[in-house]
């Protein structure tokens, strides 16, 4: 899986050093970004939840599940994620956190949730985000992660849970956020969205997702080339969305 990672390595330095992050100045151009954003948070627990149905045991009556260690990984993460905490304490997933942080700082949630809240067939998947009143490159995006989940691969799919959702970003945005000025909104439930998010991924996360790849592939190289494939795509779509934010943050400047 080392040599995987290390073919990545141009995409995922592609992604760490886009020129979007300089572009996010002000509440509006980060409203842009979260506008877009929100969906990334919200899908990727529909690739979590599919490896938590396919490599935990969620059988009744009950049975171990075939590797102890990597069913570990998806319900510590299944914890985090769904049911973490807020600054007050509260139980509180991540996604809803965001969906609370935007709030603060002035973005108003109503069509992000009433969007959301149609996609609920996986059959019809597709046609249903055609409908949603988001920007095509948002579409783009959403489609090719349920595209691999629809697929079943869980090879697949971990890879892209590992490869094209690990944690390239927040340590990022958390500077760039506390260098807007924001005497007129509250972005301190953002900074700490980001925050929580490094500290329940913690490093064991990385290494984990790592060892449930190799687990997962069992040195079949048709299934690391399909790993590599499908993660280099992966990686390709978050750039995609990375410039479609970044081109609609130019447009407002530039309007």
């Amino acid at each position: 899986m080392n040599n995987v990672s290390q073919n990545l390595e141009p995409l995922k330095n592609k992604l760490r050093n886009h020129t979007l992050y300089s572009n996010i100045k002000t509440i509006e151009d980060l409203k842009i970004f979260s506008n877009a954003h929100v969906y990334a948070v919200w899908d990727f627990m529909s690739l979590l939840k599919f490896l938590q149905i396919n490599l935990t045991s969620l059988s009744i009556p009950w049975f171990p599940s075939k590797k102890t260690s990597t069913a570990k990984l998806i319900n510590e993460i299944v914890a985090g994620e769904e049911t973490d905490e807020d600054q007050n304490g509260n139980p509180v997933s991540h996604f809803e956190m965001y969906i609370e942080s935007i709030e603060a700082f002035g973005l108003n949630s109503t069509n992000i949730l009433k969007n959301l809240n149609t996609l609920k067939d996986l059959k019809t998947i597709d046609d249903d985000i055609d409908k949603l009143d988001i920007k095509d490159y948002i579409k783009d995006f959403l489609k090719f992660t349920f595209s691999v989940i629809k697929r079943g691969k869980i090879h697949e799919v971990a890879s892209v849970f590992t490869f094209g959702r690990e944690d390239l970003i927040p340590d990022m945005f958390i500077p760039l956020i506390e260098g807007i000025n924001s005497d007129n909104n509250d972005l301190n439930k953002l900074i700490y969205y980001f925050k929580r998010h490094i500290e329940v991924d913690g490093d064991m996360h990385g290494p984990m997702s790592m060892e449930m790849l190799s687990f997962l592939c069992d040195n079949d190289p048709v299934k690391i080339s399909e790993s590599t494939s499908i993660a280099k795509k992966a990686l390709l779509s978050r750039i995609a969305l990375w410039e479609g934010i970044e081109n609609e943050i130019k447009k407002l400047k530039h309007d």
